[in-house]
């Protein structure tokens, strides 16, 4: 190593990352100037966190969500303990340390898990057998492997948001008897309104999904097994309702990993503080992906995490470009029939793509912006029940801010580039037919 050469430490082998590592030119053999270490603390391969309702679902094998791989710059199950920020050195767990000119902090963030009574004994951090979060490989895995056992295993999936949907899809195409409860009174409430969620509603239903609504799971119920560890049975409701379970997965939202950030005394709220130069409270500490916070928004999706990494990126190799303005970002869902196509799933637009199976018919969901009007805001729907077709946009001034899609989405491509560009409208039927274009 040349003394010229900057030596940039990342934390955290996810797709921020790896992408901050390539764009920085790891693994292409090119000398640019900078030398990469990227610390994962998961064993596995790098993957792709988007396709992991694929796997669970068997539609996808585990090789097939790999991401490319940086070669040595990635240390593979090895995780950061500790970050001196006087040496500018990162102690990791394995006896290691990594001494840093730059600094990231691509930590991602963890699956929430609710204070549910009976999830843990106390002052224990054990989850009973049976029951998963649904945020790794490994929970992915170890989830198929619970409801592979035989077909017909009762599995209750709390939390109604894109995660639980995707993941009560996946458990009901493997077979399982899928009760999905969600604490609010709408499936994917932050990205649907009312009418879109309830045509998801009633396409879940049809894939034989149990769904409660307005339903609050107060805790689990366990029984001891001989060796005296726990295994869940039961899934008990705030009315008093109980629900036998063998598979509980907690699909409750995620939290951003700040804790070795709060430990280093770097501003933290939601998610570690950065600015339009995605630098920390201290300058030469970076935070990009689900970790990061920025101008108050934590993103937690794939494409903001692309867009942060390309960003800083270009900052750390010296070139003259303008800082990180944020992100807008579509959400997309795809359900389909048993015999239709393979599933995709891709960060680069922000797009989150499931595939489900069932006798229905395809239901292919977008949204992006505020779905939800404002006073003096212009809102158009077109509704077709005979197509099982729905359409919102929402319009401030002279401008897009947002819009559901459903059943359809040949003018999705065309809406999201006019919202995504802050363009005047001045030809909004034409945007919202089929001849908008995609």
């Amino acid at each position: 190593m040349t003394s010229e050469q900057q030596r940039v430490v990342v934390i955290g082998g996810g797709l921020a990352g790896l992408r901050l590592a390539a764009r920085l030119g790891a693994g292409t053999g090119a000398d640019t100037g900078t030398r990469v270490t990227v610390l994962g603390e998961e064993r596995h391969a790098p993957y792709n966190r988007v396709l992991l309702a694929e796997v669970l679902a068997g539609r996808y094998a585990p090789e097939v969500t790999a991401l490319p791989d940086p070669g040595p710059v990635l240390r593979r199950g090895v995780r950061a303990v500790r970050i001196d920020r006087t040496d500018r050195t990162v102690h990791c767990d394995d006896g290691s340390a990594e001494r840093y000119d730059a600094l990231v902090l691509a930590t991602g963030s963890n699956a929430v898990l609710p204070p549910l009574r009976g999830l843990f004994e106390p002052r224990g951090r054990e989850l009973p057998d049976g029951v998963h979060a649904f945020r790794t490989m490994d929970d992915c895995l170890a989830l198929s492997a619970a409801v592979a056992v035989r077909s017909g295993v009762r599995a209750v999936v709390i939390g109604g948001g894109l995660l639980g949907v995707s993941a009560a899809r996946a458990l009901a195409e493997r077979g399982a008897q899928v009760v999905l409860a969600q604490q609010g009174e709408r499936l994917m409430e932050r990205q649907l309104d009312a009418d879109a969620s309830a045509l998801l509603h009633a396409h879940l239903t049809a894939l034989g999904i149990e769904i409660h609504t307005r339903c609050r799971v107060r805790g689990l119920t366990t029984t001891r097994g001989p060796a005296g560890g726990r295994r869940v049975d039961g899934a008990e409701f705030a009315d008093g309702y109980r629900l036998d379970a063998e598979v509980v997965v907690l699909a409750c939202g995620v939290r951003p990993r700040t804790g070795l950030a709060l430990a280093a005394g770097l501003a933290v709220r939601t998610g570690i503080v950065v600015d339009d130069r995605l630098r920390t409270s201290d300058p030469l500490v970076h935070a990009i992906g689900d970790c990061a916070e920025h101008a108050g928004r934590v993103y937690g999706l794939a494409g903001p995490a692309l867009d942060q990494a390309d960003a800083l990126a270009r900052q750390l190799s010296g070139a003259t470009a303008p800082g990180y303005t944020g992100t807008r970002a579509l959400t997309r869902l795809t359900l389909t029939t048993p015999a239709a196509s393979t599933a995709t799933g891709t960060g680069t637009s922000g797009t989150a793509t499931a595939t489900a199976t069932s006798d229905t018919a395809t239901l292919d969901l977008a949204a992006f912006g505020e779905t939800t009007a404002l006073p003096g805001d212009d809102v158009v729907r077109l509704a077709d029940a005979t197509r099982r077709t729905y359409r919102k946009v929402v319009v401030r001034g002279d401008r897009l801010v947002g819009g559901v899609l459903l059943g359809e989405l040949s003018t999705v491509g065309a809406l999201a580039r006019s919202w995504q560009d802050a363009e005047t409208l001045t030809d909004l039927s034409h945007l919202l037919t089929d001849d908008g274009g995609s």
